[in-house]
């Protein structure tokens, strides 16, 4: 695959009502996430939110995306059933997806991972040291042993998710807890990365390797077109007697 055709959607609420929010990201959380994206010539962006008719999701647009990286929080009830619906059935037939921090409790997470996805939280401003715990996957790409956010919202286990397939990351906080923060999965043909930091009221998407790992994984779950799954009845290939 040449160019990894990616769709950044994001809520953008917080930063029309939260004056520390639009400090932090004056034209939204999305637009920052795809600015860090449009660096890598491999990437073509396009970026969606939930306020735009079909929430920006309709069928033209996810047909022409390979990757969608979702947040959202405040706002998952507000999500139509109908393009929850329209994004499962893509990422099942192929298309990769992103799901950032609060987007754990987004309808589409709960649909394909089939659990509650919740977990113990608190906001208080805590260190994250982010480990690396499988440093040869793709999603791990350039990072060290661990990296530091000076500030982060604490999640912590349990964290009701099935197994991850792959579990390429864990979070420790100031506070003492520990959280499953970067989790593969695949559903159908798609592959899908959950990861974890990203609160509203932090930089945190302005962190360099923030960018990186989000990157890394659209380029991890980016697949080229494959064949069609045939389901159903199905004729014999050889003469039955």
């Amino acid at each position: 695959m040449e160019t990894i055709r990616v769709t950044v959607w994001g809520e953008f609420r917080h930063e029309k009502k939260n004056p520390q929010v639009a400090a932090l990201y004056p034209d939204g959380m999305h637009e920052t996430i795809a600015a860090a994206l449009r660096a890598d010539p491999r990437f073509s962006v396009r970026t969606a939110t939930q306020d735009a008719p079909e929430h920006g999701l309709s069928e033209a647009v996810l047909a022409n995306t390979d990757v969608l990286t979702w947040w959202g929080h405040i706002a998952h009830d507000e999500v139509e059933d109908a393009v929850v619906a329209r994004v499962q059935a893509r990422v099942l037939d192929g298309m990769g997806l992103i799901v950032l921090h609060s987007g754990h409790f987004s309808k589409i997470f709960k649909a394909l991972m089939g659990t509650t996805c919740n977990l113990k939280w608190r906001e208080a401003g805590e260190r994250e040291r982010i480990w690396v715990l499988e440093p040869s996957h793709p999603i791990a790409e350039g990072l060290g042993e661990y990296f530091e956010l000076p500030q982060e919202e604490m999640y912590g286990e349990r964290f009701d998710i099935p197994a991850p397939e792959t579990l390429v990351l864990m979070s420790w906080f100031k506070g003492g807890e520990v959280f499953r923060s970067g989790c593969c999965y695949t559903r159908g043909k798609g592959r899908i990365f959950y990861f974890r930091p990203g609160h509203e009221t932090y930089p945190t998407y302005h962190d360099a390797n923030v960018q990186r790992v989000i990157a890394n994984a659209v380029r991890w779950a980016a697949q080229p077109p494959s064949p069609k799954v045939i389901f159903g009845n199905y004729k014999p290939l050889e003469t039955l007697e």
